[in-house]
């Protein structure tokens, strides 16, 4: 066991944690960047798609995944009873972060809206749509991420590996 217990403990690694890793503990970070991505892509593919409809809902899917990742990367570092406060948290913070970055891209001139662009009448509109759609997909999401969990991880000593001696 010379490996475990050198003769000088000066040797000893200290692993510190990547930044993506740090970021993923913060659920505000998290969710500005998850919203600020995902708008930009939005506003990126729906220009790009044109009435493309299989490009565009590719676009949207991919979208979702990734929501649906980060939000997992998030939730995945803390216990299941937490993310009863932190899976509508992080939906709020990034439904207002999206929002906001939607204001700054009609300012731009740049949030498409059907075959136009968006103008700031129309944005509280698409503030109501944002929420809906973040806060019940996120929320929903959470719930049956957590079922599965439940079902799949193993319950106390049954899934455990034992070495007989």
């Amino acid at each position: 066991m010379p490996g475990f217990f050198p003769a000088k403990t000066a040797s000893f690694k200290i692993d510190e944690t990547r930044v993506f890793r740090r970021l993923s503990f913060s659920v505000v970070e998290m969710a500005v960047v998850t919203a600020v991505v995902l708008r930009v892509y939005r506003a990126l593919a729906m220009t790009l798609a044109g009435a493309n409809a299989l490009y565009l809902g590719m676009s949207f899917a991919i979208g979702f995944v990734v929501l649906f990742g980060m939000v997992t990367v998030h939730l995945g570092n803390f216990t299941i009873r937490r993310w009863v406060w932190r899976a509508p948290l992080f939906a709020l913070i990034e439904a207002f972060a999206e929002s906001v970055t939607s204001l700054a891209l009609i300012a731009a001139h740049r949030e498409p809206l059907g075959s136009g662009r968006a103008t700031f009448a129309d944005w509280p509109g698409i503030v109501g749509s944002i929420f809906t759609w973040r806060l019940s997909a996120i929320v929903i999401f959470a719930l049956v991420l957590a079922v599965v969990i439940r079902v799949a991880r193993p319950r106390g000593d049954e899934g455990e590996l034992r070495v007989e001696s």
